[in-house]
């Protein structure tokens, strides 16, 4: 009677080992594997627009003027 109850146990860790934890292991290596690639993906691109395009001209204040000065007189 014994042995039979060894033999149950150890067929019903079996299929919870088989049915739940193989899964979830598959399917978190599988997220992992997607999101890796994504981010990569995404590293490329952003490599891709920064070589292509030329960096934004730096605007200084004191070398362009925005605007005329109008110099006037003080009235009294």
């Amino acid at each position: 009677m014994k042995y039979v109850l060894y033999i149950l146990l150890g067929y019903l860790l079996f299929r919870f080992i088989t049915r739940f934890l193989f899964p979830v292991y598959k399917t978190g290596r599988h997220i992992k594997r997607q999101f890796d690639d994504m981010q990569q993906r995404m590293q490329e691109n952003m490599r891709q627009q920064s070589s292509s395009t030329p960096p934004p001209p730096q605007n200084t204040s004191s070398s362009k003027p925005e605007g005329e000065y109008i110099e006037f007189e003080e009235v009294k």
